[in-house]
């Protein structure tokens, strides 16, 4: 999971990842930056400095990654902006090729709000197709084709997101909330993508077909696709 800033993984996908880590597969989050500099204006406000800020960032975001059960690393790469550099993108691709994901999740190529959330899926997609290239120069095995899903926006319509995919994540909806709870810097967060939650799980629940028996407090996130979903049968 590639996450531009250090809360961006748990609000859009702590879900997922939550679901991934009970099934007990292992689920790697890489932010490349704090969001010390755009995402912690309350830490400004208080007077801290950069460094002050950077480590409150990065002890919220590893705290909040333990609720979810990733493991998250952090390459400090700066933000607003997040600048793209083919150092950058080599360092995704031996994260790639040292964890072999199944599936990489990641921002939207679109968002006129934040040019660091497409910055950092650009680098996540290019990481993954150097990453399959036998002849690139970095340790490990070429790595697969692991579908691409990005997680949902904070403004999807202005984003170009029309979700192909919601997953349900009423089991682990408590591990995301007290994930989100880690993060005070963005408190302002926590009801917002609490009620999106449910606004996506009554939309699972409208796609689903009526005999999975979903019950009234289904909760969901939202996903889209990048690549085409390869399957022997239609289901």
């Amino acid at each position: 999971m590639v996450s531009a800033h250090a809360g961006d993984f748990v609000w859009r996908a702590g879900g997922a990842i939550a679901l991934a880590a009970a099934r007990g597969d292992r689920a790697t989050v890489v932010c490349l930056s704090y969001g010390e500099r755009g995402e912690s204006a309350r830490a400004w406000r208080e007077g801290r400095d950069l460094d002050e800020i950077k480590a409150l960032r990065r002890a919220e975001a590893e705290a909040a990654a333990a609720e979810l059960g990733a493991d998250v690393l952090f390459l400090d790469a700066g933000d607003y902006p997040l600048v793209e550099t083919t150092g950058l993108v080599d360092r995704l691709v031996r994260v790639y090729r040292e964890t072999e994901p199944t599936v990489v999740l990641t921002h939207t190529l679109a968002d006129p709000y934040n040019g660091d959330h497409p910055a950092a899926a650009r680098m996540a997609l290019q990481a993954r197709v150097l990453a399959q290239a036998v002849g690139y120069d970095a340790p490990g095995e070429p790595l697969g084709a692991p579908p691409v899903f990005f997680f949902e926006p904070h403004q999807p319509e202005q984003c170009d997101f029309k979700p192909d995919v919601l997953l349900d994540i009423t089991p682990a909806f408590e591990a995301k909330r007290k994930a989100m709870e880690r993060l005070p810097a963005q408190r302002h967060m926590w009801d917002y993508y609490t009620s999106l939650a449910t606004r996506r799980g009554v939309q699972l629940k409208r796609n689903a077909g009526p005999n999975l028996g979903l019950e009234s407090g289904t909760l969901a996130e939202a996903y889209m696709r990048l690549y085409p979903q390869t399957t022997r049968e239609l289901a």
